[in-house]
């Protein structure tokens, strides 16, 4: 009798310890972000939770970052939970496309091209395109194009900045481009280039952490970058089609001003590791 009284405690405390592990919200829908986790201040890989980072879909590192920031908070205000996708920068279009991520929030610009198979929300973020080199070249006191002339150069691959921008310095020198914003700065700081061209939450973020680099803004100059609207807005891609999704995230995003987007990649360039 005891040896019966027994396992049916024991089968009680299983049961008891299966009912308290259950997930508390595994009726919510499961919001699945893609980013590549290397993009500071954007998003970037970090070791622990610290700041609020979010884990990485089955990996034990976390990601953070403006990106993450933002993911956050769409989920909770569309009912969602968060899932948090390292991919690289090229299989994320891919990946959206074939479903395998509900939606990009990587810090892409919402040009003509990418909407021939993607949707995009409204902008989240307004990204300036400026220019990176050190304080020891002969382009640290450019105003304008016409003083990076002949300068060599690089970006990150399939950006508007390698693909639009650079193409306007006269007689550049453009080096392949690079796979991530990482090697692109190393690129920069190690002397392999003279300059490179990114948006201002990138550059903003490398000369909090690159003592020997300076940047170099021509807006409101007659001689600057001539890039659309399209290629300074930021947005979040989905499938084509996805019209519920897309709703649900414009409203949030609706929700939210200028300022709030200011004040959240001011945050996140505070904190973020490109310095390690």
């Amino acid at each position: 009798m005891k040896k019966i009284v027994a396992l049916l405690l024991s089968v009680l405390l299983v049961v008891a310890l299966f009912a308290c592990s259950k997930p508390k919200d595994e009726d919510k829908k499961v919001l699945r972000v893609g980013m590549e986790c290397a993009y500071a201040p954007y998003n970037w890989t970090q070791s622990t939770d610290a700041n609020g980072a979010v884990p990485i879909y089955e990996s034990k590192d976390y990601a953070y970052g403006y990106d993450v920031m933002m993911a956050k908070y769409l989920a909770e205000k569309i009912g969602y939970e968060l899932e948090i996708h390292k991919l690289d920068w090229d299989s994320l279009p891919v990946a959206v496309q074939s479903g395998a991520i509900d939606c990009a929030i990587a810090g892409q610009s919402i040009t003509a091209e990418r909407l021939k198979s993607l949707d995009f929300t409204t902008p989240y973020y307004y990204a300036s395109i400026v220019v990176l080199t050190r304080k020891d070249t002969p382009y640290a006191d450019a105003k304008g194009l016409a003083d990076l002339a002949g300068a060599t150069a690089t970006s990150q691959i399939n950006t508007v900045w390698y693909d639009v921008c650079l193409p306007q310095i006269e007689n550049v020198n453009m080096l392949p481009a690079m796979e991530v914003t990482s090697a692109m700065l190393v690129a920069l700081d190690s002397g392999n280039c003279d300059l490179v061209v990114t948006d201002m939450p990138t550059a903003m973020a490398a000369v909090s952490v690159y003592e020997n680099m300076t940047l170099l803004d021509f807006t409101g100059s007659d001689d600057n970058f001539v890039v659309s609207e399209e290629e300074i807005n930021i947005g979040i891609s989905l499938k084509k089609g996805n019209t519920e999704l897309l709703e649900l995230l414009n409203g949030a995003l609706g929700e939210l001003t200028v300022e709030d987007y200011e004040r959240m990649m001011a945050d996140a360039i505070a904190v973020q590791p490109l310095s390690e």
